[in-house]
């Protein structure tokens, strides 16, 4: 892809999340997500980016596998816009939490958004490292179910069964897509060291050190939330019921 290329696919994707947006503030919002309907919408519009990319991360291997052989040099056209289309959608949600939310409310994530911009920025501008963007996109099929558990939980919908059902997908696929592929990202970068330049490899190593250390934060904090806390209630449960029979 030529720069005026990436140029155009990329504010394409920040124009088409932005309607995507606007089209959720259109649909019907349930009754206890309306106290906050901006991040309704902003979880929502996550949740199509989780979607699309998700897939087309997975799709882009089985149209190209050879690109899984050399994850620096070899990648189609098809993988190249998948990670400029994914740096529009960053590049919009960087600006929406900018103009709508605090600061120190979203610090975490704006410097998350900073980081993928910038090691995927350096990926479709040098067009090289495209397959190892991709493989870093294949997160996004857990994100699909971490952010249908914040929709849920805004709907007011947690003690239900889909959402039990959702939470231990949500923690199978974290394993299996956020932190076993972090792992592995790590593991080809430290193999590759000889081959890759000492800028991109200092980036590329800083990005996932940081995009580690937020995974495993977040992966305690679901963890908490969504089995360890439900236990401890279940336990203070048992304990209430005995002492009523006591005194009985």
């Amino acid at each position: 892809m030529e720069l005026q290329t990436v140029v155009l696919t990329t504010s394409a994707s920040v124009g088409f999340f932005r309607v995507v947006n606007y089209g959720f503030a259109t649909l019907p919002i349930p009754e206890t997500a309306q106290r906050n309907t901006w991040k309704w919408r902003n979880i929502s519009t996550s949740f199509v980016h989780s979607f699309i990319t998700g897939i087309w991360a997975v799709l882009c291997f089985c149209v190209h596998p050879q690109m899984a052989e050399d994850l620096i040099e070899t990648h189609s056209v098809f993988s190249h816009a998948l990670v400029s289309v994914s740096i529009g959608y960053f590049i919009y949600d960087f600006f929406d939490m900018i103009f709508n939310q605090k600061v120190n409310q979203s610090w975490e994530l704006l410097f998350h958004h900073i980081v993928v911009i910038s090691c995927f920025g350096l990926s479709v501008l040098t067009c090289r490292y495209v397959g190892f963007a991709v493989v870093a996109l294949l997160v996004e099929i857990n994100s699909i179910f971490l952010h249908l558990r914040q929709m849920l939980r805004m709907a007011s919908v947690s003690k239900s069964t889909l959402y039990r059902v959702n939470s231990m997908i949500n923690l199978g696929t974290y394993v299996v897509f956020r932190i076993n592929t972090l792992a592995w990202m790590t593991r080809w970068l430290v193999l590759n060291r000889e081959h890759i330049p000492l800028l991109s490899y200092t980036v590329g190593s800083v990005g996932l050190a940081i995009m580690t250390v937020m995974n495993i934060v977040l992966f305690y904090r679901l963890l908490r939330a969504d089995f360890l806390k439900s236990s401890r209630e279940k336990e203070v449960k048992k304990e209430k019921e005995k002492e009523k029979e006591k005194e009985m």
